[in-house]
């Protein structure tokens, strides 16, 4: 199944409150913290929303 590593990379200071809710919901508290999330179309949705903030790597296991 393949997952995600997600890591914050900038800062949410000035968002509207729809993203940083999603940063949030995604596990997301502080910069360059590391979070993992299976595939599904939810958290690919989320990670689009705020895909300027974040960095993504794919996992394939």
């Amino acid at each position: 199944m393949k997952k995600y590593i997600i890591a914050q990379v900038k800062s949410s200071i000035g968002l509207p409150k729809t993203q940083k809710r999603t940063l949030e919901a995604l596990g997301l508290k502080k910069l360059n913290r590391r979070v993992e999330h299976n595939a599904t179309p939810q958290i690919e949705g989320m990670i689009n929303a705020v895909r300027h903030l974040l960095s993504v790597e794919v996992v394939n296991d």
